[in-house]
């Protein structure tokens, strides 16, 4: 059961750190045991829902420690009436994406494309998909919460009072509590979405087209979201663009047409689809005229399908010609390296920095994800691949935001700051803190010490209460 749960094979090796136990838990008292007995023992717990959690800090620590696994709460409460639902934190986004499908052709939620992500992590880092262009993150879709504290006691919105309630809507939840469910808002979505998937090669103008990107895709309408992707195919980069639009494929192709005719768009590549049916074609590049079932969305992971290094940044301004020229030859110097560019722009761009923890709003263009990834087990081969990793963050630099170089929480990056042992003063917890947070950790830290002053709910990057800090 532990490696199934674990997402990155750097985890999964015979040299890892290994729980004392992994408890799942059936009944909110029981969670409330394990808290206490977890306490009286001095043993770090470490908090799982399951998701891609890079960094596997849900699954690993370098002390003693016992893994509370949310797997059995599961439960899906949705309401039309008032168009909200509750979802336990241990349910997948794919579990919500089929029942949503299964009774209403016009209800969403702006959460990941990645269906075996769990909401218990995904929500409280603030988690992003197709739709946040038009409706935010999932914590700009959070009406209420229930989390079980340091005491055992169980807390909803009203009790653990709004700073608590704000910080967990974008700070992790697992700094502050066991987060047991979620009241979302969900999205209103029309009856047929439109999604294409088309690369691009240097032959097609694959530079051109996503030199153009970046200016484009930002300033689309909000109901257009188009990532860029860029991997290495022998020797050269391949450009893929993917598509989801909230209306019908004519409308798309009409506007497409006008403001970005270098993607060369045509009425072959798209595919209208119910938006459940839209959230299938984002698994692993699903065909999109092969989706006749939502049962792929309750497909469980089945551990660690390779070594990985994952790094984030933000772009602020679009890169020159010269500057994606360099960019392109690192990437096929390293040659097992992807990268993802998911625009910003329409609501995002609306919603204040301080609204929730989650800072990145206005300002941005786009969030890049770097991922290095490699098949052979050894130090040597990991120390190799860490190291291009870091290399081509370092060639970056120049082009994304700064002071702080800002980063995305939910891609976890301990390169940026940690804690060896845990009990010790966090003495990098600014510096990962304002890359994740930028002025929202202060408020964040006096979350944390109203709620957890002892700090029991830690790890090597979690929010430490105000006595660990320097903040005055």
């Amino acid at each position: 059961m532990l490696l199934s749960r674990i997402h990155n094979k750097r985890f999964a090796t015979l040299q890892t750190p290994k729980p004392l136990a992994i408890l799942q838990p059936n009944h909110e008292t029981q969670i409330k045991s394990i808290i206490l007995c977890a306490k009286q023992h001095n043993l770090q717990l470490r908090i799982r829902s399951c998701g891609h959690d890079f960094e596997c800090l849900s699954s690993v620590s370098t002390v003693p420690f016992i893994i509370l696994d949310m797997l059995n709460f599961r439960s899906i409460d949705i309401n039309y009436s008032d168009e909200t639902s509750w979802i336990e934190a241990g349910a997948s986004l794919g579990e919500l994406y089929y029942k949503l499908g299964m009774t209403s052709p016009i209800h969403g939620f702006s959460a990941s494309v990645c269906p075996g992500v769990c909401t218990g992590g995904h929500i409280s880092g603030g988690g992003y998909g197709t739709m946040m262009r038009m409706h935010g993150l999932t914590v700009d879709n959070v009406l209420d919460a229930r989390m079980m504290d340091v005491n055992g006691d169980i807390l909803d919105r009203k009790s653990m009072g709004e700073d608590v309630f704000w910080a967990i809507r974008g700070g992790g939840g697992a700094s502050f509590g066991v987060i047991i469910s979620w009241k979302i808002k969900l999205s209103r979505v029309p009856p047929k979405v439109t999604v294409f998937r088309v690369k691009r090669t240097e032959e097609q103008g694959s530079f051109e087209a996503f030199h153009r990107w970046q200016y484009v895709a930002p300033n689309l309408p909000k109901e257009i979201f188009i990532r860029a992707e860029l991997d290495v195919v022998n020797k050269t980069i391949v450009v893929s663009f993917i598509g989801h639009y909230l209306g019908q494929a004519q409308e798309l192709l009409s506007l497409l047409e006008q403001r970005f005719p270098e993607l060369h768009l045509n009425k072959k590549e798209c595919f209208e689809m119910s938006w459940a049916e839209s959230t299938v074609f984002w698994i692993d590049g699903h065909p999109a005229e092969n989706i006749t079932s939502l049962d792929e969305l309750l497909v469980q992971p089945n551990g660690p399908g390779e070594f990985f290094k994952l790094k984030s940044d933000y772009m602020k301004k679009p890169f020159t010609k010269q500057a994606l020229k360099k960019l392109w030859t690192m990437m096929i110097k390293i040659g097992r390296v992807w990268m993802k560019w998911n625009p910003y722009g329409g609501r995002m761009s609306e919603i204040p920095e301080w609204e929730t923890p989650f800072p990145h709003r206005a300002g941005n263009l786009a969030l890049l994800q770097y991922y290095v990834f490699w098949n052979e087990d050894g130090n040597n081969v990991t120390n190799h691949y860490m190291n291009l990793s870091r290399q081509l963050y370092e060639k970056m630099a120049p082009y994304v935001s700064r002071n702080p170089r800002e980063t995305f929480l939910n891609y976890r990056d301990l390169d940026i700051g940690e804690n060896p042992n845990n009990e010790t003063l966090f003495k990098n917890s600014l510096v990962y803190g304002r890359k994740y947070f930028k002025g929202n950790f202060d408020r964040l830290v006096k979350a944390k010490t109203l709620v957890d002053p002892g700090n029991f709910f830690r790890n090597e990057q979690s929010i430490p209460p105000l006595q660990t800090t320097n903040l005055v």
